[in-house]
């Protein structure tokens, strides 16, 4: 079997991934990847087996799944080993931990406040005809949820915008100039729960720590608290890309606002179709492990495409296409699957459900104006700006 090559600074590849790892799906069940910084990949590209590799014990995330800009402060490093780069036992407990305040009947409590800040942002949007709400809506939403969720104080929160954005944005030296200050407002943030405890997950976590003190560290206890609100302004690139795909899919956009009942299921479809993740995190094979006649050996780095899993015409019909009453068998791969699930999915969906039900609902007639500006970005699916006339 041929095993494909895909060339991460193609520009094929970064104007549509989706057709360009669907392609590579269609050949093989893995190609390769040679990634600057990295080294070669090998990635994974139909759904059954990227859900299986996701659940495999053969496959480890470890601290070389995630780049670390150099020079940091060695007071930082204590507080940089997340729960996203840990296996086994210690990801089991520091998930049990968080866990309780991320649950769907959680999220679905949170709902009014989630709808009370969309609306809120709506009400500020700036005046004029045309508005970005990438900007000042898309963006500024998760940001807002998951401080109130998580314990950061309203006069706290700016901060986290910006750094928030800076780390959003990839490596660079915005993204490691971020990094103390990122830990210094979580330091502070523990610090003030610790005065002044509430209902919210800081809160939680300080009372679990009282219990039993063995349980969570104070290094630990920082660590997911940075890191917890940094992965909690994800579903900006989701709302952004759920708006474009409707504006761009008007007969879609139509059934929805003749039956807004439909909205769950499109938030899925949506996240199935646009979701902005385009490959999951890397894991490291512990033994030699097959994908049909492809052997990857022990120890090499792999990833799976979602952008290709999620269209595999072996689980969806015309996966290629948008449908927004789609009910699918099997869900998609868009918030991971195994013990790497990401937390915050149920938040997520709510987050939106709510938002765009919301601008669907205040601006009957919008429209794009102009062509939404992306960013080409190898791992995730976003958009710049998204200019719409109201």
């Amino acid at each position: 079997m041929t095993v494909p090559e895909i060339d991460p600074t193609d520009p094929a590849v970064l104007l549509d991934p989706f057709t360009a790892y669907g392609r590579a799906r269609e050949q093989s069940p893995v190609a390769r990847m040679a990634v600057p910084g990295i080294g070669t990949l090998w990635i994974v590209t139909r759904h059954e087996d990227a859900r299986a590799m996701l659940n495999d014990p053969r496959f480890e995330v470890n601290s070389a799944s995630f780049l670390r800009p150099p020079g940091l402060p060695d007071h930082c490093l204590p507080y940089l080993r997340t729960m996203a780069e840990v296996d086994g036992p210690e990801h089991t407990r520091l998930r049990r931990l968080a866990a309780p305040a991320f649950t769907a009947r959680r999220a679905a409590a949170f709902r009014s406040r989630v709808e009370a800040t969309v609306e809120a942002l709506l009400d500020a949007l700036p005046d004029g005809d045309t508005v970005d709400l990438h900007e000042h809506f898309a963006r500024p939403l998760p940001m807002e949820v998951i401080c109130e969720l998580v314990g950061i104080d309203p006069e706290d929160r700016p901060a986290w915008r910006e750094h928030g954005r800076a780390v959003a944005a990839g490596y660079g030296e915005a993204f490691k100039d971020a990094i103390p200050e990122v830990i210094a407002n979580a330091l502070a943030a523990v610090a003030r729960r610790a005065e002044e405890p509430g209902d919210d997950v800081i809160s939680q976590l300080l009372r679990a720590r009282a219990e039993d003190g063995d349980r969570l560290g104070e290094a630990e206890l920082v660590t997911l608290v940075w890191h917890l609100v940094l992965a909690g302004q994800t579903p900006t690139n989701l709302i952004t890309n759920g708006l474009v795909a409707l504006l761009e899919h008007p007969d879609q956009l139509a059934a929805l606002r003749a039956d807004p009942a439909l909205l769950p299921g499109a938030v899925e479809e949506l996240t199935r179709w646009v979701g902005p993740q385009l490959l999951t995190t890397i894991r490291y094979t512990r033994e030699e492990v097959a994908f049909g006649d492809v052997v990857i050996g022990a120890g090499e780095a792999v990833t799976a495409a979602i952008a290709s899993a999620n269209r595999d015409p072996r689980v969806y019909d015309a996966p290629d296409e948008l449908d927004v009453t789609r009910t699918p068998a099997v869900g998609h791969l868009s918030y991971s699957h195994g013990p790497h699930f990401c937390l915050g999915a149920a938040f997520a969906r709510v987050q939106t459900e709510v938002a765009l039900g919301a601008v669907l609902r205040r601006f009957p007639e919008l429209v794009v104006d102009g062509e939404p500006r992306r960013i080409p970005d190898g791992g995730t699916w976003r958009f710049a700006s998204l200019v719409v006339r109201r």
